[in-house]
């Protein structure tokens, strides 16, 4: 059987490319059901862009490989095809984009427009060999236990990263991504939660509260949450994509920098409050009850027995908590993996592999890594429609 394109994975970036790519099109997933990924992120309801969908919120050893694919399909582009398929969306904090019903809206939109474009979706298909055979690709694929051989003028990796292999992650992009020639940077679990060795944080699972985190060149403001294990929450995701292992971060607990005056004003107006009182109008009360062990703080006597100096003291503390992770979840839940198919290789115009014309690479599998909060889906429409109108154009 002779396709045009064959495309490995049918998740956001997979659908989306196959929808767009033009005749005739072949996309597999081992897979029961297509976009599982797209199904269960966002709590359900996919977080499917970001309204500041820039370059800057992408990571990537060329840090400027992104930017031709976010900006010939952008977040506007998408918004306008989810809106013409009628998917009612709201804005959340900082400009993330949800579905106000499902994230299935979104796989039933790909769907429709593949099978409208003619695209076949195979499911439970699994890659058995690609070989190269001059211009062409000869695949042998299993499904349904019978192995069945196609040959494509296109072949497209769309598998993903390693994240979240309970879904069915594998490396499969990368191996293929070697096979003809291609460099594959060190990868890692990113957008994933600090895990600290002694459980140091038990006692406090459950607590949040807004802080400013920093790891390597990362500093968010966003939300902290402690865990049984550890560290999640916004903040904690974003920035271990920029930890590296063995560092430390720091958080900030006052990230708006108004405890001090805040607790001076209180001093003034009523100077017997006790100091952990008063600190609990500012944080949660069990972190206030937790900091002399975390800090080494001294938290004793009413304000009007703190001297200026001594609040600036427990302020600067607060705002300059120094960590050390053991290490994090792992790919077991990371929302995404860090590096992938080297950007060197391939085309930021078109997707496709400088060392074998007719191989394309898109989505989590090459080394680009977006922030959270709807980058990285961005980042999947935008190189699966690069990639997309080259092979249309081929």
């Amino acid at each position: 059987m002779q396709i045009d394109t064959l495309i490995l994975g049918a998740g956001a970036a997979g659908m989306m490319c196959a929808a767009h790519a033009g005749g005739r099109v072949v996309a597999i997933d081992h897979a029961k059901a297509p976009g599982e990924k797209i199904r269960i992120s966002g709590g359900g309801r996919c977080n499917f862009t970001n309204l500041h969908c820039t370059p800057e919120a992408f990571l990537s050893q060329n840090p400027h490989f992104c930017k031709s694919a976010l900006s010939r399909y952008t977040q506007w582009d998408f918004i306008e095809l989810v809106e013409a398929h009628g998917i009612a969306w709201h804005e959340k904090t900082l400009g993330q984009l949800f579905c106000d019903v499902s994230a299935k809206d979104i796989i039933a939109m790909l769907r429709g427009l593949m099978q409208a474009a003619g695209a076949e979706l195979w499911l439970e298909t699994s890659l058995v060999e690609v070989t190269r055979d001059g211009d062409l690709f000869r695949v042998t694929l299993e499904r349904g236990g019978r192995r069945n051989s196609l040959v494509t003028r296109n072949l497209v990796l769309a598998s993903g990263g390693k994240s979240i292999p309970k879904m069915g992650a594998t490396g499969l992009a990368y191996d293929l991504a070697r096979q003809f020639g291609l460099r594959v940077t060190e990868t890692s679990a990113a957008l994933v939660p600090f895990t600290f060795s002694d459980q140091r944080f038990a006692p406090l699972a459950g607590v949040s509260l807004p802080v400013r985190a920093r790891a390597g060149s990362g500093s968010f403001d966003e939300a902290m949450l402690f865990t049984h294990r550890g560290l999640s929450g916004p903040a904690m995701l974003q920035i271990s994509s920029y930890w590296q292992e063995g560092g430390d971060i720091t958080v900030d607990l006052d990230p708006e920098a108004r405890l001090f005056a805040a607790l001076r004003a209180k001093r003034a107006e009523a100077g017997r409050v006790n100091l952990t009182t008063e600190l609990a109008r500012h944080l949660p009360q069990r972190l206030v009850d937790a900091l002399p062990e975390h800090l080494g703080l001294r938290l004793s006597g009413n304000l009007a027995d703190q001297s200026d100096a001594a609040l600036q003291a427990l302020c600067d503390a607060l705002r300059n908590w120094q960590l050390r992770p053991q290490g994090t979840e792992g790919y077991r839940t990371a929302e995404v993996t860090l590096g992938g198919i080297d950007t060197d290789d391939l085309s930021s115009k078109t997707m496709e592999a400088r060392p074998c014309p007719g191989l394309y690479a898109i989505g989590e599998a090459v080394d680009v890594t977006g922030w959270l909060g709807g980058y990285n889906f961005q980042w999947a429409w935008s190189s699966a429609m690069a990639a997309a109108r080259a092979i249309a154009q081929g």
